[in-house]
């Protein structure tokens, strides 16, 4: 295990760990440059990046370009996005390890539609099988797709199979969130953002990790699209400063 993977896993022994999610090399490069102590890609914004949809449109290829260039921008521990594994989870994450990151979020759903759990699980073994060292982060996506039972059952059979941390996107009310810290066998990642209790209510609730997948992204693309059509109408450069 490289000097990295143990400066992430020390991270998540010390929680909360917040992730300002990043979308590109220069996102990344400002994300560390505010003082984050790892960096994780949103495959959301990724995607927009590249001009397509999230789920199923961005493809293995076009990650693993931006994950090359992240990883080669950052000093700190990266942490990536690889949706479901882009139908060779195995293959896909050797050549995440090789491009330097040493912690992969991945997700069990596919098109937005939630997979078997025994599936998913499959899934974080071939992960698994390919190092020891790496960071699995094992998205459920049960409050998102699903409808919303059997959260704590996949926690367990995702554990089994070797997952370092369950993450359950789509849940933001402290009671709900306090009940997966009690019940999950693993440290519990969550998606923050507008509207969701701020980050020391999430910690005082025991989440171990926050982070806020595609809302940075957003915020950047719609100042960017504000500023441009102040500029194309009024012609004034308000939205800039």
């Amino acid at each position: 295990m490289n000097d990295l993977a143990l400066r992430l896993r020390e991270l998540h022994g010390q929680p909360p760990l917040v992730l300002p999610n990043a979308w590109d090399a220069g996102s990344a490069r400002a994300i560390e440059a505010a003082g984050a102590t790892a960096i994780a890609t949103t495959s959301t914004g990724v995607a927009w990046a590249f001009g397509v949809d999230d789920a199923g449109e961005l493809t293995q290829s076009a990650a693993l370009t931006m994950i090359r260039a992240v990883c080669a921008a950052v000093s700190v521990p990266v942490t990536v996005d690889i949706e479901a594994g882009y139908g060779d989870v195995a293959g896909t994450v050797a050549a995440v390890l090789q491009a330097g990151a040493v912690g992969i979020n991945l997700e069990d759903s596919t098109e937005r539609v939630l997979d078997e759990p025994e599936a998913h699980a499959a899934r974080i073994k071939a992960a698994r099988a390919v190092d020891a060292g790496l960071v699995i982060n094992a998205r459920t996506d049960t409050y998102l797709f699903g409808d919303r039972t059997g959260t704590i059952e996949r926690a367990k059979l995702y554990a089994d199979a070797g997952a370092d941390v369950l993450f359950v996107p789509g849940v933001v009310d402290l009671p709900t969130i306090a009940g997966l810290v009690r019940d999950s066998p693993l440290p519990l990642n969550v998606m923050a953002g507008p509207g969701a209790p701020s980050v020391a209510e999430l910690a005082e609730a025991g989440v171990a990790r926050i982070s806020v997948g595609p809302a940075i992204t957003s915020a950047a693309y719609a100042l960017a699209t504000a500023a441009a059509k102040e500029l194309l109408t009024s012609g004034t450069y308000g939205g800039m400063t």
